[in-house]
């Protein structure tokens, strides 16, 4: 059964080089051991997820620029993450404010073309179906 996810949850993405943590403000009003408890909609690039250091992926246009400047020799460039759409898929079955739940299974998709994913959910106790 996957787990809650709260703020400081760890994530990872396909193309970026350093984790990032998870930022979910107390607007949903629920917290989950201790920390703020984060739904589907907590997805706001620089306001919930911030940048994994440097990007590389080539749909990426400061990267595509970089690398064609370098020759094609690909060039990683800072992270400016681009998430226009919600976690998916949550957990359903558990609202918060009147939202899916996010759970540790859930990935984001960055308009970059990487996949935003959890390594540690900020929970150990918190279970949802």
């Amino acid at each position: 059964m996957p787990n809650q996810v709260s703020m400081g949850a760890l994530m990872m993405c396909t193309f970026g080089a350093a984790p990032s943590s998870l930022v979910v403000l107390p607007k949903n009003k629920v917290l989950c051991e201790g920390p703020p408890a984060a739904n589907i909609m907590d997805h706001v690039p620089l306001m919930n997820i911030m940048p994994f250091g440097v990007c590389s992926s080539p749909a990426n246009p400061m990267v595509a620029a970089a690398t064609a400047a370098a020759l094609g020799v690909l060039t990683p460039m800072p992270c400016i993450p681009a998430t226009s759409a919600p976690w998916m898929p949550g957990a359903p079955t558990v609202l918060i404010a009147n939202m899916p739940s996010l759970d540790n299974v859930s990935k984001c998709i960055c308009n970059s073309g990487g996949v935003i994913s959890f390594s540690m959910p900020g929970t150990v106790k918190t279970m949802i179906p």
